[in-house]
């Protein structure tokens, strides 16, 4: 159990050290991990709710900090470019991210030719109906994710280092709030890059 922790605090520390230069993508961080949050909490009431905004607000804020925002330049703290770091990303680099994104965005597409999905949902006879099916495949879509690549980590790696990861997937909400909730403040106060990257990016 100690070395699982350990491995836990690796990869959480290597994701925030490498991942979350930007006030901005912090932030945005912080609003998905409330939104993942409250998911979690609708989860038990209604699935495809909880898969609606997890994905419609918590994914799109947390994955556009790290498209649109995160500095992708040499990395002078950690002295690591950005392609060694999308090298040894553990879980989804922003390459394997736009495969999974594309999957969100083309899924309502599939519904939308087959509204039946092979049989395994009720067709939609409204909107509202489309939006709930919707909801469930990406649901499905979520878990599909999350799964494969922790799969695909015991065959790559190691079967701890998937659970690991997979571990700090479903615990990432909780630990973005604790490590980000001040996020805003700061960027309100025009600091838009942590300072300990902005003195580095200044010297280079």
């Amino acid at each position: 159990m100690n070395e699982f922790l350990k491995a836990l605090h690796v990869q959480r520390w290597d994701d925030h050290r490498y991942y979350h230069h930007s006030r901005i993508n912090q932030s945005l961080h912080l609003i998905s991990a409330l939104s993942f949050l409250a998911a979690y909490a609708m989860l038990f009431v209604d699935p495809a709710a909880a898969a609606l905004l997890s994905w419609g607000v918590a994914m799109v804020s947390r994955q556009s900090g790290h498209f649109f925002f995160e500095p992708k330049g040499y990395d002078h703290v950690n002295q690591a470019t950005h392609e060694f770091k999308e090298d040894i990303k553990v879980g989804y680099n922003l390459q394997r991210k736009i495969v999974l994104m594309g999957v969100w965005a083309l899924s309502p597409v599939v519904l939308y030719v087959d509204p039946a999905l092979f049989g395994l949902l009720e067709p939609h006879a409204d909107a509202r109906g489309f939006v709930h099916n919707t909801s469930l495949i990406w649901l499905a879509v979520g878990v599909g994710g999350l799964l494969f690549r922790t799969v695909h980590l015991f065959f790559i790696r190691d079967v701890q280092t998937g659970l690991v990861w997979m571990t700090k997937i479903i615990t990432d909400p909780f630990h973005d709030v604790k490590l980000y909730y001040r996020a805003p403040l700061y960027l309100l106060r025009g600091e838009l890059i942590d300072p300990r990257h902005a003195q580095h990016s200044a010297q280079a």
